[in-house]
C-alpha cells in the first residue's frame, strides 16, 4: 500500500511540514475508506487514486498488470486520435460495415444496424466509447493496426498497457503469451490513472483531441460501476470493461472539492453473475461512491469560493470560462465544460496582465473585481435595475370552462367502437412515440395468428441481436426459446424491445422488402410491412424505422395516427386479451437444455383502475411520456392518445383528467 501526497502549486502561510503532515492524515482518511471495500473483494484488485489538483494519491497494487476487457478501447481511442494529428488517419472518412466485421456482445452495432451501413471513422470511436460497441472496435483497430497501440503506449511511459488482439477474434493475437493470460487487453491502475493526467491536463496528442476524447468518454452508457452510487448529475469521463471474472473502470470524477482520476481494475472473481449487482460492479461503484464523498466533503467545507486555480472544477469554473469569453478581446474561446486547465488559466494571466495585476493565473479577489460581475447563464442577465423596473402583464384568471391543462405534447380522442375523431389537440403532429411503436408489432403478429391460429404455437429462439437490444426488456436471453403466443405477453407487458427484434426476425422473411428486391435479413422487410400496413391504415403522419420505438430519426407518428392504429389493433380479439393483461409468468426453454421462469408486469399502470383497458405506455428522452389507452364507462368506450407527457406520473394525469372532461362531454350529449 502506498500513499502520495503533493501540493506544489497552492500559495499558503503555513509551513511545509504542517502541509504535509495535514496532507498526509487526510490521504489516511481516504485509505480507511477503501482499504475495507477492497479486502472484502473476493478476487484480485488492484486500484489507484489521484487528485488532479494536488496530487494527493492512493494506490493498491497499482503496478501490478491486470486484464482490461473493454477498457483497453481507451488507449486504442488516444492512438486513433494520435495518428489523426499526424495526418496517418482521417477520422472523418466513411467506413461500411460488413456481415463479416460484425462480433457479438457490448455495443449497438450488431444488434440494429445491416450489413453495408456507413458513418465516420469518428463516429465509431464513440461507439466504441459510449456504448463499448465490439463491432466499432474492430473498425477502428483495423485501421491504426493491432500493434500501434502498444507501441504508443510504451512510448508513452505505459509499457504494461497492450491491445493484444481484435474484440472476440483472438487468432489475430499479436501477444499470445499475454492474451493467455489476460485476454483482450492488458494494463496498471497507475498506467492508466497516468493516462487520465495527461487527458485532463489536456496533454494526450493535443488540447483538441483531448477535449474530443473527454467527450467520448463523458457519453459512457455504463451506470454498473463508477457511475451506479453518484450522486445524479455528477460528471464522470469514463471508461469501463467486463467479463466473465474480472470488471473494471477508469476515469476522471468531477467532485466539489475538484477533479479526481481514479481506476479499479479486478480479475479472477468469484462472483461471475451478469447482473448489475455483480460483486466486481458494486466494488467500482463503492470506490468511485467513496472518493466522491471524502471529496465532496473536502471541498464543502469552505463557505464559499474565493479563489479559483489550475485544478479547479464545477459551476464557478463555468462561470469564469463564460465571462473571460464575453470580456476579453479578442476573445479566448473557452470551453464551458467547468475544468480550469491550461487554456483557462491562460486567460485569466491575459486578464490580469490587462487590469495590471501580477499574472499568477490564480483567480484571487482582485482578479474576481477585475473581472467584473459574472455572466453565470448563456444567455446574458439585465442588471439588476433593469429586472426590478419592469412591468410584468398579467393573463386573465383561468376559465372555469373549457379543456383540462395537460403537460402532453399532442392527445387524441376517439370512440373507441367506431374510431371516429372526437378531439384532439396538436393532433396531427408527427411525434416520436417510443414503445407505443409497438402496438403495430403485436397488430402485425396477431393479425397473422387470426388468419392462421397455428402461428401462436411457433417457437422463437432469441437471437445474439434480440438479446442485445437496449433499453426495456422481456429477459429473454440468446439461445432461450418460447412460443408466440407466451412472448406477446413479454412484448407488450414489460415492452420488450427484444421481444420486437426476436418477431421481427421470425415473422420477417414472410413480408416482402421495402423496394420488392430480395433482402436476406428479415428485420428490414418486418420493418418495411409496418410502413405498408400504416399506408393501408391511412396513417398519414406515421414512419417506421425499427420495431421498439427506441429513438431514430424519422421513427414517429401523430397522436390521431395512434388511435387510428389502436382501434385497428383492439379489432383483434386476441391482440385485446395481451393488452389488458396486468402480469403473466412464462417458463423459458433453451436450445443447450436449461429450464428457467419469468414474470412480466405491465407497465400500464392504469389497469389498476376499473374500467381501463389497454393499451400501451411508451418513453424514451426524445418522446417524453406516451400513452394509448382504453377506457370504459358504462356501455361507453373511449380510446386516447397521449404524447409527449413530461414525465411517467404526468401521462397518466393527462390521461386521467381527459378522460374525466370527455365523459362529461359525452354525458351532455346523451
Amino acid at each position: 500500500m502506498q500513499l502520495i501526497v503533493a501540493n506544489g502549486h497552492m500559495r499558503t502561510s503555513i509551513s511545509l511540514v504542517a502541509l504535509l503532515a495535514a496532507s498526509a492524515a487526510h490521504a489516511q482518511g481516504l485509505a480507511q475508506q477503501l482499504n475495507p471495500l477492497i479486502a472484502r473483494h473476493r478476487g484480485k484488485v488492484a486500484v489507484a487514486v489521484k487528485h488532479l489538483g494536488t496530487g494527493e494519491s492512493f494506490t493498491h497494487n497499482a503496478d501490478v498488470p491486470m486484464p482490461t476487457a473493454s477498457l483497453i478501447k481507451f488507449p486504442i481511442m488516444i492512438e486513433a486520435y494520435r495518428q489523426a494529428a499526424e495526418g496517418k488517419l482521417d477520422l472523418d472518412s466513411t467506413i461500411t460495415v460488413t456481415k463479416d466485421d460484425m462480433v457479438p456482445g457490448s455495443g449497438v452495432l450488431t444488434s440494429c444496424f445491416s450489413p453495408g451501413a456507413k458513418f465516420r471513422l469518428r463516429d465509431a470511436v464513440r461507439l466504441m466509447i459510449a456504448f463499448s460497441d465490439n463491432t466499432a472496435a474492430n473498425l477502428v483497430i483495423d485501421r491504426i493496426g493491432l500493434r500501434s497501440t502498444a507501441e504508443t503506449m510504451s512510448g508513452m511511459g505505459c509499457p504494461n498497457t497492450k491491445l493484444h488482439s481484435k474484440v472476440f477474434r483472438r487468432d489475430t493475437s499479436v501477444f499470445p503469451e499475454r492474451s493467455k493470460e489476460f485476454g483482450l487487453g492488458s494494463t496498471t491502475a497507475s498506467e492508466m490513472v497516468a493516462l487520465l493526467q495527461k487527458l485532463y491536463r489536456r496533454e494526450l496528442v493535443s488540447k483538441q483531441a483531448s477535449a474530443a476524447m473527454i467527450g467520448h468518454m463523458l457519453a459512457c452508457r455504463d451506470t454498473d460501476k463508477f457511475r451506479r452510487f453518484l450522486p445524479s448529475g455528477t460528471k464522470l469521463a469514463h471508461k469501463t470493461g467486463s467479463v466473465s471474472a474480472a470488471r473494471c473502470d477508469a476515469g476522471i470524477l468531477f467532485t466539489p472539492g475538484g477533479a479526481v482520476a481514479m481506476c479499479v481494475l479486478t480479475s479472477d472473481n468469484q462472483d461471475k453473475r451478469w447482473v448489475q449487482d455483480n460483486a466486481g460492479n458494486r466494488l467500482c461503484a463503492n470506490v468511485a461512491a467513496a472518493v466522491y464523498r471524502y471529496y465532496a466533503a473536502k471541498g464543502g467545507a469552505k463557505p464559499r469560493v474565493t479563489r479559483l486555480q489550475m485544478g479547479a472544477s464545477g459551476v464557478f469554473v463555468e462561470d469564469l470560462q463564460r465571462t473571460l469569453n464575453t470580456r476579453l478581446t479578442p476573445s479566448p474561446e473557452l470551453s464551458v465544460d467547468g475544468d480550469f486547465g491550461p487554456s483557462t488559466q491562460a486567460a485569466v494571466m491575459r486578464l490580469q496582465r490587462d487590469g495590471g495585476l501580477d499574472p499568477t493565473g490564480v483567480v484571487d479577489a482582485a482578479t474576481w473585481k477585475a473581472l467584473g460581475p459574472l455572466i453565470s447563464t448563456s444567455k446574458p442577465v439585465p442588471p439588476p435595475e433593469v429586472v426590478n423596473s419592469e412591468k410584468l402583464a398579467s393573463k386573465p384568471a383561468d376559465p372555469l370552462t373549457g379543456r383540462p391543462f395537460v403537460s402532453c405534447k399532442a392527445w387524441a380522442i376517439a370512440d373507441s367502437r367506431t374510431g371516429n375523431f372526437l378531439w384532439g389537440e396538436n393532433e396531427n403532429q408527427k411525434l416520436d412515440i417510443a414503445s407505443t411503436t409497438k402496438i403495430m408489432t403485436a397488430y402485425l403478429v396477431c393479425e397473422l395468428a387470426r388468419k392462421k391460429p397455428d402461428v401462436l404455437d411457433e417457437i422463437v429462439t432469441f437471437s445474439e441481436r434480440a438479446d442485445s437490444t437496449l433499453g426495456s426488456t422481456s429477459g429473454v436471453r440468446a439461445g432461450e426459446k418460447l412460443s408466440v403466443r407466451e412472448l406477446l405477453y413479454g412484448l407488450l407487458l414489460p415492452s420488450g424491445n427484444d421481444a420486437a427484434v426476436a418477431f421481427a426476425e421470425h415473422f420477417g422473411g414472410r413480408f416482402a422488402s421495402a423496394d420488392g428486391k430480395p433482402e436476406p435479413d428479415p428485420l428490414p422487410r418486418f420493418i418495411a410491412e409496418m410502413n405498408r400496413t400504416a399506408k393501408r391504415l391511412g396513417m398519414t403522419h406515421t414512419l417506421f424505422k425499427n420495431p421498439h420505438g427506441l429513438t431514430a430519426k424519422g421513427h414517429g407518428a401523430s397522436a390521431r395516427d395512434m388511435l387510428v392504429l389502436a382501434h385497428a389493433a383492439l379489432s383483434n380479439p386476441l391482440f385485446q386479451r395481451y393488452v389488458k393483461t396486468r402480469q403473466h409468468g412464462c417458463r423459458l426453454a433453451s436450445v443447450g437444455g436449461h429450464e428457467r421462469d419469468v414474470a412480466w408486469h405491465n407497465t400500464n399502470r392504469l389497469l389498476g383502475i376499473e374500467g381501463y383497458v389497454g393499451v400501451k405506455t411508451g418513453t424514451t428522452r426524445a418522446a417524453g411520456a406516451c400513452l394509448v389507452s382504453s377506457c370504459r364507462r358504462g356501455n361507453d368506450r373511449l380510446l386516447m392518445v397521449v404524447l409527449g407527457a413530461s414525465g411517467s406520473a404526468a401521462r397518466y394525469s393527462d390521461s386521467r383528467n381527459l378522460y374525466r372532461w370527455a365523459w362529461l362531454q359525452r354525458g351532455a350529449k346523451h
